[in-house]
């Protein structure tokens, strides 16, 4: 098998250390020649880069790394980048989240109000990167985690049609862990599943093992009692924000129990209960900030200090497994079945041919091939085309610069009550984000 070279962009992040270890730890079925990291913020990146330097020769010395911040040096011979990166940094997703319940509305990073501005400042960012991948190396691939996933997703579908970049998220793949817990499973790969929707927007349709057995009602009871809050050793160490989202997907649930829900229809559906139950002087960015980042940046400094890891590691969830499984089923034809999100297409026979779903996939050389899911239900339809119109004109705004198609994008929102709440909002995230944003005419 071909030793591939790997670039993740953002390296700087705190989830990069996990990706790189998971990396280091499947070199027998993803044999790796290089890994290289690549942030525009040197300060940030130079504690990650050194504690994962030495993380890495003490797993695998065989693997060249280095980390950079000249555009040439990482994007130059590479097969994949991984990119996972966060324009403005927690500062700005605290102030994403913090805006608009000052107003009584959700104040979540990729849903809402605070979506739409972190998609505005995320567009810029991703586009660069694609085409500095593109300059270098024409025939790699972006494997993006950068959020809101949506909104990229259609921002590079209308600016870059043609480029080889697949959008992911790791969301799904967390849930489907829990299915395989609550099902006493495994692993999540013993699993077939039917999904469809959006990004952070979508329900499971079945969900069988691989000889066919429907394991869906079993799920379904469970759910409709409690959520998914299975009480395994690694749910009691959530922080309190996810364990509630959690239980709430038994709420979610209750709409369409012929279903099983991705947890962050929540905000759509219940946002009066997430308002009230949201803290606006303590959000999700600052439990963020004094945790993990917090933690993360601690043992890069323990490693560097200590010039070992030995005694210390990173965490490497679904972010890190799903990413490389991807990258295995394109460098290796695997044709493996995989949620991602594609141009419709008519996957969805009555809902928009140009909208960005997420839906099953075979993954090979060629990159995605969507899976047909037919008609979908009056309901799940509705919610769809809401809040799809909502992403299409987020990214209008952007290319036009438009105030006027910015302000219906978040009045369009089902988060938001009003368009004149919709305009405070906007108004306040403007002067926000005065220096990422275009200037809105």
């Amino acid at each position: 098998m071909k030793k591939q070279k790997i670039l993740i962009a953002g390296g700087g992040s705190t989830y990069t250390p996990g990706i790189v270890a998971m990396l280091a730890d499947n070199i027998d079925r993803f044999p790796i020649e290089e890994i290289k990291l690549y942030d525009d913020l040197a300060e940030r990146q130079e504690p990650i880069g050194a504690a994962c330097e030495i993380l890495l020769r003490e797993k695998n010395s065989d693997i060249k790394f280095s980390y950079t911040t000249d555009p040439e040096e990482a994007f130059t011979n590479i097969d994949f980048c991984m990119a996972h990166i966060r324009v403005g940094l927690y500062a700005m997703r605290e102030k994403d989240e913090k805006i608009p319940l000052k107003y009584g509305v959700v104040g979540q990073e990729t849903c809402g109000p605070g979506g739409i501005a972190y998609g505005m400042r995320s567009i810029p960012g991703v586009l660069e990167i694609l085409d500095y991948m593109e300059k270098y190396s024409p025939n790699a691939w972006m494997l993006n985690y950068s959020n809101p996933a949506a909104i990229v997703a259609e921002a590079t579908r209308r600016l870059r049609p043609n480029s080889k970049i697949i959008n992911i998220c790791d969301m799904p793949i967390a849930i489907e862990n829990i299915f395989a817990d609550i099902l006493g499973l495994e692993s999540r790969k013993e699993l077939t599943v039917r999904y469809y929707g959006l990004n952070h927007f979508g329900w499971w349709t079945s969900v069988t093992d691989k000889s066919g057995h429907d394991l869906l009602p079993q799920l379904q009871r469970f759910v409709a009692k409690d959520g998914y809050a299975f009480e395994t050793e690694d749910f009691q160490h959530k922080h309190p924000s996810w364990k509630a989202t959690f239980k709430k997907a038994k709420d979610i649930y209750a709409l369409d129990p012929t279903t099983l829900p991705n947890t962050y229809l929540k905000y759509y559906l219940y946002p009066d209960y997430e308002v009230a139950n949201s803290n606006p002087d303590f959000t999700r960015a600052n439990e963020v900030m004094e945790t993990r980042e917090k933690e993360v940046f601690e043992i890069a400094h323990k490693i560097i200090d200590n010039g070992t890891a030995e005694g210390t590691s990173f965490h490497a969830g679904a972010h890190a497994t799903f990413i490389i499984d991807l990258a295995c089923a394109i460098a290796f034809n695997t044709k493996e079945r995989m949620l991602l999100i594609v141009p419709n297409n008519g996957a969805i026979d009555n809902f928009d041919s140009e909208a960005m779903v997420e839906i099953p996939c075979l993954v090979g050389n060629d990159g995605p091939e969507p899976l047909s899911i037919g008609s979908i239900p009056t309901f799940q339809k509705g919610l769809m085309e809401q809040q799809v119109a909502v992403e299409k004109l987020v990214v209008e705004a952007y290319i036009e610069e438009s105030y006027q198609k910015l302000w219906q994008a978040i009045t369009l929102s089902k988060t938001v009550p009003s368009a004149s709440v919709a305009k405070t909002i906007l108004d306040d995230l403007i002067e926000a984000n005065k220096t990422f944003w275009p200037q809105l005419k």
